[in-house]
């Protein structure tokens, strides 16, 4: 694998913050985004950069491999556990004179994985096997669109994954699909991918958990008389009876009405409703007039 200098990607410098990285990185995947560039092959593959580069860099722990590993990163961990068994068994050894070897650098360690190097027994390891670099993706989708269970296709890596989503995601919510990672080495096993799940929300029913809520306009003759309303979910129109003398920020719960809960096909939340009464402006003569009395029958009957 090439080295890659994802600081150079990202064009900032090596003591940057996490901070100035997010900056960098919104910076340019709108530039390079594939909507905004479509059939732009190379704006494709620097976006793949960019969002690789981003995944490594805002990453404290994998930051701190890469800033230590280059390019074998990912490998890390196995490096670092065949040190500590280099140093355990150095420990059991009796012999510590001029003839014997140290633990290998990092660098002979990673050799070694992919051929040509030798272990300090003698034995060669270019045949060990390593599961491959894990990825990490995100998917950004509208709260309609999770409403109901759907099918996604995703491009990571230059690989297209049929991806069908469940009802009731929350967000920020991560899925695992097993082996869509990269390759392993030596005939090792792939990677993970881990899907992040942005769900945005701009409609008029607020989500929290497996709960919705919204605000009702309810005009002060209905607030006051009580009557019939027709009213929207967010699967579509109930009729609701309103108590006469209805209050102001009044809670009315629908249940079953709420937001289908994840992996659950017959459970939903609830749709919580609260009441704003509007209040009349611009009346005519004859109601005004028409208040008046009603003022003054109210304080002739104290």
């Amino acid at each position: 694998m090439d080295f890659i200098d994802y600081y150079k990607v990202l064009g900032v410098e090596k003591q940057a913050t996490e901070k100035e990285i997010k900056q960098a990185f919104r910076k340019l995947a709108r530039k390079h985004h594939p909507d905004l560039n479509p059939d732009d092959k190379a704006a494709e593959k620097k976006f793949k950069e960019i969002n690789e580069a981003n995944e490594v860099l805002s990453n404290t722990e994998n930051r701190k491999k890469y800033d230590k590993y280059g390019k074998d990163w990912q490998h890390a961990e196995q490096f670092e556990q065949n040190q500590a068994q280099q140093r355990s068994r150095s420990s059991n050894q009796q012999d510590f004179g001029a003839g014997g070897q140290g633990d290998p650098d990092f660098s002979d360690f990673f050799e070694s994985m992919f051929g040509g190097a030798r272990g300090t027994s003698g034995r060669t390891r270019q045949n060990m096997q390593f599961k491959g670099q894990d990825f990490q993706a995100q998917l950004e989708l509208n709260l309609t669109e999770v409403y109901h269970a759907n099918s996604q296709v995703l491009t990571v890596n230059g690989q297209k994954i049929r991806l069908t989503i469940p009802a009731g995601i929350e967000n920020g919510q991560v899925i695992k699909i097993a082996g869509k990672g990269e390759k392993g080495a030596n005939g090792g096993p792939s990677g993970d991918l881990y899907i992040k799940f942005i769900i945005v929300n701009t409609g008029k029913f607020k989500r929290d958990g497996n709960n919705l809520y919204a605000t009702v306009d309810l005009d002060l003759y209905t607030a006051v008389l009580g009557g019939d309303i027709t009213t929207d979910t967010f699967d579509g129109k109930v009729k609701l009876k309103v108590l006469p003398g209805t209050q102001n920020d009044t809670k009315v719960k629908l249940k079953g009405k709420g937001f289908p809960v994840y992996k659950s096909k017959s459970d939903y939340g609830d749709l919580i409703l609260s009441f704003r009464i509007k209040i009349p402006s611009k009346l005519r003569e004859d109601e005004v007039k028409l208040f008046q009395e009603l003022k003054n029958l109210n304080e002739n009957g104290k």
